[in-house]
């Protein structure tokens, strides 16, 4: 593949990803209109595409993975409701408490195990009765792949078994699908199926599917409808949105279909960090994720490991106290592992 000339390996995260000459050549050349209109030709096409991909009925674009899931929870809660998340999830620690301050929405937080999944007792233990001192349980959200976790695919039997439980008690189901292509590449399974038990999905186009901006909301024409009036208050109406549609296009079309090469990519980060003296590594990556603690004889700081790795043309972010998550995508390849694991190999001698 073609790649961008840099002196820099970019393991901070898949959000680093520049759009492919394609993308830019098709953003330059793209049909256009006014999308708070619905006349954009490119961004109905990219809605229409995306909402056949993942079997749902409409689809909207919208400008971050945040705004996404914001909307799905404002759609499907009223104040005062309670939605249950994992304490692990994205949408509790990562999206600046826009359920509360925006929606106010009650997260009932519960452990994520360490395979990404939420206990099924502990999903039926958190629903609430009806009592008028309690909230009322509405939604149950999942994130798939489970960034924090290590970046897990949730399988299709357990997203299922989720599903039924939440139909039982008359709950509704999101999926945070930022990587659901993925865990779909992870468990070589149809994406369709990993979400048809969810009354909403989101996903991103520009974390490993390179668009430089943009995801997408997916549900019901009936929740779509509602979604976009919200979308319109939060300042999501974008206008001629289809110079960033049409990069969101080839995400769909090609770049869903290389995931696997990222996948290998971060094992052969991961076996070429277990000869490195001074890292702790979890389990071998599921995905595009490879994460590790520093043994306790490394006297460096996260950020010292941070500035030398930079100096030796990676650039790295810390995930903790002690702790990295490195992320490969379209824009790592074979040279820029081989790179990365010379480099921890240098400072961590």
């Amino acid at each position: 593949m073609a790649h961008e000339t840099t002196d820099y390996v970019d393991l901070r995260s898949d959000t680093v990803t520049k759009p492919t000459p394609e993308m830019r050549e098709a953003m330059a050349e793209a049909d256009v209109g006014d999308d708070v209109y619905m006349d954009d030709p490119t961004v109905n096409k990219l809605q229409e595409k995306a909402a056949d991909m993942l079997g749902k009925e409409d689809s909207l674009f919208v400008p971050s993975g945040t705004m996404g899931n914001l909307l799905a929870l404002l759609v499907h809660c009223q104040r005062g409701d309670e939605v249950i998340v994992g304490d692990q999830s994205h949408i509790y620690i990562n999206e600046a408490g826009g359920m509360s301050a925006l929606g106010g929405i009650h997260p009932r937080p519960i452990a994520n195990q360490r395979d990404g999944t939420l206990l099924l007792d502990d999903i039926r233990a958190s629903i609430q009765t009806e009592d008028v001192h309690h909230t009322i349980t509405r939604l149950v959200c999942l994130e798939n792949t489970q960034n924090v976790c290590g970046g897990v695919p949730l399988t299709v039997e357990y997203t299922r078994e989720v599903g039924r439980i939440a139909k039982e008690n008359g709950l509704l189901l999101h999926i945070d699908g930022a990587r659901i292509f993925n865990a779909a590449a992870a468990l070589d399974a149809d994406v369709k199926e990993l979400v048809q038990p969810a009354d909403s999905v989101m996903f991103c186009l520009s974390k490993g599917l390179a668009a430089p901006v943009g995801s997408m909301l997916a549900g019901s024409k009936k929740f779509i409808a509602r979604a976009r009036h919200l979308r319109k208050m939060l300042g999501g109406g974008m206008r001629q949105a289809g110079v960033l549609a049409a990069a969101g296009l080839i995400s769909l079309e090609k770049m869903t279909g290389r995931l696997k090469q990222d996948h290998a990519r971060a094992k052969s980060l991961y076996e070429g960090l277990k000869q490195v003296g001074g890292v702790r590594l979890d389990a071998a990556p599921s995905s595009n994720m490879v994460y590790f603690d520093l043994a306790e004889h490394v006297s460096s700081s996260e950020d010292q490991i941070v500035a030398q790795m930079k100096k030796r043309g990676v650039l790295v972010d810390w995930a903790g106290p002690r702790r990295f998550r490195l992320v490969t995508h379209y824009w790592v390849d074979d040279a820029g592992v081989s790179k990365s694991v010379g480099a921890f190999a240098d400072i961590l001698k």
